[in-house]
């Protein structure tokens, strides 16, 4: 599996058969759209998506199997929503062994049903930057200890070159706020089950 980040809550998970892109919504951030036709299309948010190449898009909960890629997309309560609303969704993704979390901009407390579905994973994709936008490093780090996983990769933090509709906090602060130092900084997480291990550590992906 290889994962690349491109700022704002986009992600790229590759496979040996598949590519999975999350969150692409870089053109009103003021970047270029990294989707590709073939790509599966995934948003933590329900999105106008204008999907010419006609992309398998998933933004709502179910349960889906695509190119050898196991997708449940959980029902979640966002991060501004009123107790009783669930209008976003956080994906669990399987590929190979490898289990992946990516959260989007959810309420930092999950309940027994969504950890019981989320189970044992090895990799948490989640942003920080707050500021009443998304999760800020304390509401990050409660998810952190309701799911435990291996590897922490943070994104939707302050970046020059995106224009956040609200300015997100460095991750320099951040990281004081989570109490974690960073393990790794590189431009493609390259991993496979057996490379994971057992011992937590935050890795940071450059924006590509």
């Amino acid at each position: 599996m290889e994962i690349q980040y491109f700022g704002g809550n986009c992600v790229r998970i590759n496979t040996k058969k598949a590519s999975v892109v999350v969150d692409d919504t870089l053109a009103e951030l003021g970047l270029k759209s990294i989707t590709k036709s073939g790509d599966i299309v995934l948003f933590t948010l329900p999105c106008d998506f204008d999907n010419k190449n006609k992309n398998f898009v998933i933004d709502k909960p179910g349960e889906y199997e695509v190119s050898g890629v196991s997708i449940q997309a959980m029902s979640a309560r966002a991060h501004m929503d009123e107790e009783d609303k669930h209008t976003a969704s956080l994906f669990k993704i399987i590929a190979g062994d490898v289990h992946v979390v990516v959260t989007g901009h959810i309420y930092p407390k999950l309940d027994d049903n969504q950890l019981e579905a989320i189970g044992k994973i090895d990799i948490l994709i989640i942003p920080v930057g707050g500021v009443g936008y998304t999760l800020d490093g304390s509401g990050a780090l409660n998810i952190i200890k309701q799911i435990n996983p291996t590897i922490i990769i943070p994104t939707h933090y302050a970046d020059k070159s995106v224009k956040y509709p609200v300015p997100q906090r460095d991750l320099s602060d951040i990281l004081k706020d989570l109490s974690m130092e960073v393990s790794e900084t590189t431009q493609k997480l390259k991993i496979k089950s057996n490379e994971i291990g057992e011992v937590s550590k935050l890795i940071v992906l450059e924006r590509q």
